[in-house]
C-alpha cells in the first residue's frame, strides 16, 4: 500500500489517500447511485476497484466530501477515475485540490501517459495537461455495460 499522503489547501480541504480516513459507505453511495459512469456498481466490485487503485479523498472537518482513484503501474501509466465532489459543494474547488494531490503524488511521478474518460469536466482536466487523445485511432475497448446488473442477480 502506497504510504499516505495529506495536505490541505487554502480552503482548509484535507486532502488525504489514507483509506481509513476515506468514507467508503458514503463514496459507494455517490458513484452507484449519483454518477453517471458506475450506476449500479455493486459494494464488492467498489471494494476490489479500491484495493487495486490509488486513492484520494477530499475531507472538510473530518468528513468525506470528495473522491478520485488512480489505477497505475507507478511507473508508467495512469488511469484517472471516479472522481467525485458532493453535489452540494461543486464549483468550490474540491475537484481542483484533488487534482492537484494527484499530479504530485510521488508514486505518480514521471509516467509516460495518463488516461481518464469524462463527459463534462474537460475544462478541470486541461489545467493539469490533459488533451484529446493525440492518436485515437489506435484505441480500443471492450465495453460490457451490463455487467453490473448481472452481478446483482447473483
Amino acid at each position: 500500500m502506497a504510504s499516505p499522503i495529506t495536505g490541505e489547501t487554502e480552503s482548509r480541504i484535507e486532502i488525504t489517500n489514507d483509506l481509513s480516513c476515506i468514507d467508503l459507505d458514503r463514496v459507494h453511495s455517490w458513484l452507484a447511485q449519483k454518477s453517471y459512469w458506475a450506476g449500479q456498481m455493486p459494494r464488492s466490485v467498489f471494494d476490489r476497484a479500491v484495493s487495486g487503485s490509488l486513492c484520494f479523498g477530499a475531507l472538510k472537518n473530518g468528513a468525506t466530501i470528495g473522491f478520485a482513484r488512480v489505477v497505475s503501474d507507478r511507473a508508467t501509466f495512469a488511469y484517472l477515475s471516479d472522481v467525485f465532489v458532493d453535489p452540494t459543494l461543486r464549483g468550490t474547488g474540491i475537484s481542483k485540490a484533488m487534482m492537484a494531490a494527484v499530479m504530485r503524488h510521488p508514486e505518480l511521478q514521471d509516467l509516460r501517459l495518463w488516461v481518464l474518460a469524462t463527459a463534462d469536466a474537460h475544462g478541470l482536466y486541461a489545467r493539469f495537461g490533459f488533451n484529446p487523445l493525440a492518436k485515437a485511432e489506435r484505441y480500443m475497448e471492450r465495453r460490457d455495460p451490463e455487467v453490473y446488473q448481472r452481478l446483482g442477480e447473483r
